[in-house]
């Protein structure tokens, strides 16, 4: 029997096949999932529907044939750590983990159970998987951006604002990683397009506060990453796309669910 199973469907949809497991339907299977997310957040509760019918689709019936062990760590980091050894402890059949803080913290407590990895980054980089064709090991997933759209972005800025020249990144060192990864990328892209780039990382509001504050006049950028990179997740991106209304600034985020676009105004 394999044991690479499960079908995932998480913000985008992520597939291993289920025919051998529903070779012996009599065991009851069981899925760890370590989301970034806050469990009340309304995009999380989509997800989750999601992911579950789903599966139903396919065969598999919460409270049936499969249980599935949610945890939610609101972007804090220790809680990651202990919701990672808490669904290894569980000895699941496979553990999804959704984004790189939950990755890395499930990484860290097995090399055996399998893991579905979804909006990760750069993880042939970070020496997850041996490549994205043929992963090996306990991992196998979906990336949600690499370093070439780094420079896309740059480029769909100078277009949309013409006058921009400096460009501002706020993102959470703490949940946010993968930060060096896209840094460079966009700090190697922003001179072909007659940029600078200026890095802000925050831990907290007032951190975001200031960072804004300290922007030097227009014509700048304010650009956030919300996948595992705020305080603590959607709701403070929609805080700095406020904030960079509020001064007049271009502003652009990863992703902004937790707020209409009306409301954030990017």
């Amino acid at each position: 029997m394999k044991r690479r199973g499960f079908i995932v469907v998480l913000a985008g949809a992520a597939a291993w096949p289920l025919a051998a497991l529903a070779q012996q339907p009599e065991r009851m299977r069981r899925v760890g999932v370590l989301r970034f997310s806050p469990k009340n957040d309304p995009f999380t509760q989509t997800i989750v529907t999601a992911f579950a019918q789903a599966l139903e689709r396919l065969g598999w019936f919460e409270g049936e044939n499969i249980r599935i062990d949610y945890r939610f760590a609101a972007g804090d980091p220790p809680l990651f750590k202990t919701y990672a050894a808490e669904l290894v402890a569980l000895a699941p059949d496979a553990i999804l983990a959704s984004t790189t803080p939950a990755i890395v913290a499930v990484r860290e407590h097995t090399r055996t159970i399998p893991i579905i990895f979804v909006l990760a980054v750069d993880p042939v980089g970070r020496g997850w998987v041996h490549s994205l064709a043929r992963p090996g090991g306990n991992l196998t997933g979906f990336i949600s951006w690499d370093a070439p759209l780094m420079g896309k972005w740059l480029q769909l800025l100078k277009e949309a604002a013409p006058r921009v020249m400096r460009v501002a990144v706020i993102f959470n060192p703490d949940t946010a990683p993968f930060a060096p990864f896209l840094s460079r990328a966009i700090e190697d892209a922003a001179p072909s397009f007659g940029m600078t780039v200026t890095l802000a990382p925050v831990h907290d509001d007032a951190g975001i506060d200031g960072s804004h504050c300290s922007f030097p006049p227009r014509p700048l950028f304010s650009g956030n990453w919300t996948h595992g990179g705020t305080i603590p997740g959607d709701i403070e991106s929609c805080r700095q796309a406020a904030m960079a209304t509020q001064l007049a600034l271009p502003g652009s985020s990863l992703r902004t669910p937790g707020c209409a676009r009306s409301e954030c105004r990017i």
